[in-house]
């Protein structure tokens, strides 16, 4: 399943690097760095707006295991950060299963490093492009039970789907797998927010191994189709659900997270 797993190349930015750098992690290189600045540069505050990101992943996975979901599906995981799914909702369901899904070589070496020996976490290769390789990948099968709800992920990935990737009928491939009472976690950039930084910034992107594509608010809230919006429905990252142990303060308002998300429900 890992054989167009894409090579490693510290000359390209990487999209997972660069989030890393935002976070503040290590795990990046000089072309990381240089991209990162020139986004810094008219958008200063991505890199609270990454934070914010992280804050709402852990609020909602929270939110699914103190729901009643045990299993999870984390689309794009991304390198590993503090406060991981598996983490994170093993402390409210403990027992909970978590399979982490991504293209990137240098990330699945990561995670499966963080992952050893750990009952109940699994890390897999798979293409958010190709959502049935990754409903059939062995690794999937084996841990996810399709007949039960599962709390499908997609933070921060569905935004480097170009439009001719038809990003709507891959989310819906995502939601006919899951069963009823599934839930659907995703956060999406939007040309919504500061309009005189997105050439720039879909410009710097356009160098790396993954083009970004900003949405407007419609065009995000279409791909939860199918699915219930849970309260509050779609909002900026600050917006969802809000808790003093993560508040990330945003002087301009929330809508410079730049980011909007929303939990949705599979009925």
């Amino acid at each position: 399943m890992e054989r167009e797993s894409p090579a490693f190349d510290p000359h390209t930015p990487n999209v997972a690097r660069l989030y890393d750098y935002f976070l503040g992690g290590k795990d990046h290189f000089p072309a990381d760095r240089a991209a990162a600045a020139k986004i810094l540069a008219v958008a200063p505050e991505l890199r609270a707006a990454v934070r914010a990101n992280r804050a709402f992943l852990k609020r909602a996975v929270r939110f699914l295991a103190g729901s009643g979901i045990t299993q999870f599906l984390d689309i794009g995981t991304g390198l590993p950060a503090q406060d991981n799914v598996h983490e994170v909702a093993g402390k409210v369901a403990p027992g909970a299963r978590v399979v982490y899904v991504d293209r990137d070589p240098v990330v699945l070496v990561h995670a499966r490093a963080l992952l050893a020996g750990r009952a109940g976490t699994t890390a897999a290769y798979g293409d958010l492009r190709k959502p049935y390789e990754i409903l059939k990948n062995p690794d999937v099968m084996e841990a996810i039970d399709f007949d039960r709800p599962v709390g499908v992920l997609l933070t921060a990935i569905v935004h480097y789907l170009g439009d001719s990737d038809r990003p709507q009928e891959i989310v819906a491939s995502l939601r006919d797998a899951v069963a009823p009472g599934s839930h659907l976690v995703m956060s999406h950039a939007t040309s919504d927010a500061r309009a005189e930084a997105v050439d720039t910034v879909t410009e710097v992107y356009e160098g790396t191994d993954a083009p970004l594509t900003l949405r407007s608010r419609e065009r995000i809230a279409e791909l939860f189709e199918g699915f219930g919006l849970v309260d509050p429905g779609l909002v900026w990252l600050p917006e969802w659900r809000p808790d003093q142990a993560d508040t990330i303060d945003f002087a301009d308002g929330p809508e410079s997270s730049l980011i909007l998300c929303g939990v949705g429900r599979k009925v």
